[in-house]
């Protein structure tokens, strides 16, 4: 690394070269994914999937016009359509498991849960996954009527189509990690889908960088009255339920209340959206989900993954989980109309962007480590990433700010001392960056020393 010298005030400040310490560098296939994304494929996919009727868990499966069964054979047909347009680049499948009444109140008979996965193996890291999941199921009023209307045409068709065209978009690329695009079933009966596929995950020994589950991203017009094609929301929990008593004791004299892997990984879907499409308007929501409520991604959450719920800022209660009907002058159920496909075009990119960002950056420093207690200067240590990289960022904030503020390119080092940063002042984390100026994950310190 070639370093130039300059004398400030007496004090000497040393500029790398290298291309990766510009905070603003940027990718142009970036920008190629956000213009490839298509509304009108998008469009045409919740359509289809809206014209089922219903995809109640429990819905026909035997039919091609109606039910669950003929919305998961449309998505995996147009998965294996997608792959053979890439020279099968995608292994596409199934996974189930069965239930039954006995697992929960929201079953009403045996049925298995069905989920479609279209797996885009990485070059370099094939073991390592970035997942983007939309929901199959839809369900009206009464959550046990399997047999009556529920369109789901924003929830859930909506992040399906967007799974499916992020798939299209993607697949035209090559990337280090792998990419899975699932759709998942059984979620309005108590998340089955998603516990079934974390659990199957935990199985197979995969490494999961982190879980995008798209759960309502078509609807612009809140019941609050705002109408916003901007603002999505990006739920993630501060720290993973499977921490160890060691981990809650440090956080009370280290801190981390708020850095958990999931929380990492909302702020990196935030920075990279504001780096790439500025006018969209990312907010970090400090939940899990929303209040009371839940989604696909907590059950890997429960399993130690990072995972974040993305989605529309302003929902309409009006829209979901409703009977097709009009009382008093308002329109109720969840149909096409209600649904804008340029909005969910959006957000879609947002989905695809971050993916290929993570699927094409290194894997992330582990066994970080920070030190400066009582002394005016920060150190921290890593293990290094095999494989050649660049070298490493640090990242600092102020401890009430909810995103990395600043950051500093270190070189291909195992440790750095940042001098005149007092440790007291600010949060710290690293991430690891290869040539071509892609980060991984920020690592919040999981250790300390001297």
């Amino acid at each position: 690394m070639k370093l130039s010298q300059f004398a400030i005030g007496g004090a000497f400040l040393f500029i790398s070269s290298i291309a990766p310490a510009n905070a603003q560098q940027t990718d142009s296939k970036i920008y190629d994914i956000i213009n490839n994304v298509s509304s009108q494929r998008i469009e045409k996919d919740i359509r289809t999937l809206a014209g089922f009727g219903t995809r109640n868990t429990f819905s026909d499966t035997v039919s091609n016009t109606r039910g669950i069964g003929a919305a998961r054979r449309f998505i995996k047909s147009e998965f294996d359509n997608i792959s053979k347009d890439c020279s099968n680049c995608l292994d596409v499948k199934y996974q189930r498991d069965l239930v039954k009444p006995s697992d929960g109140d929201r079953i009403p008979m045996e049925a298995y849960i069905t989920n479609v996965v279209a797996i885009q193996k990485g070059t370099k890291y094939p073991n390592r996954y970035i997942i983007m999941s939309g929901d199959i199921d839809s369900r009206n009023s009464d959550v046990m009527d399997y047999k009556g209307d529920a369109p789901g045409a924003n929830d859930n068709a909506s992040g399906m189509a967007g799974t499916m065209e992020a798939a299209r978009v993607l697949s035209k690329y090559k990337f280090e990690n792998s990419i899975i695009y699932l759709g998942l079933s059984g979620e309005e009966q108590g998340l089955f889908g998603g516990k079934s596929m974390a659990a199957y995950a935990k199985e197979k020994g995969w490494d999961i960088i982190g879980v995008f589950n798209n759960d309502m991203i078509g609807n612009i017009e809140g019941v609050d009255g705002v109408i916003d094609n901007r603002s999505f929301r990006i739920f993630s929990e501060p720290v993973p339920p499977t921490e160890t008593e060691r981990e809650r004791n440090m956080r009370r004299f280290y801190g981390g209340e708020v850095d958990g892997i999931s929380r990492q990984l909302a702020r990196f879907v935030y920075t990279t959206t504001k780096t790439y499409m500025p006018e969209m308007n990312p907010m970090l929501i400090y939940r899990l989900d929303r209040f009371g409520r839940g989604g696909h991604h907590r059950s890997f959450n429960d399993l130690g993954y990072a995972g974040i719920r993305i989605m529309e800022a302003h929902e309409n209660y009006n829209r979901q989980h409703q009977n097709i009907r009009t009382e008093n002058g308002i329109k109720y159920g969840d149909v096409v109309e209600g649904v804008n496909f340029d909005y969910a075009a959006k957000m879609t990119a947002v989905n695809a962007i971050n993916m290929a960002a993570i699927a094409w950056a290194p894997p992330a420093p582990k066994d970080v480590e920070i030190g400066g207690i009582v002394e005016p200067s920060t150190k921290l240590r890593w293990k290094q990433v095999d494989g050649e990289i660049a070298g490493y960022k640090i990242y600092w904030r102020d401890t009430t700010s909810p995103i990395w503020q600043y950051s500093r390119f270190v070189g291909d080092v195992s440790e750095f001392t940042l001098e005149g940063i007092v440790i007291d002042n600010f949060f710290f984390g690293v991430a690891a960056v290869d040539k071509e100026g892609h980060e991984s994950l920020v690592v919040f310190p999981s250790g300390t020393y001297r």
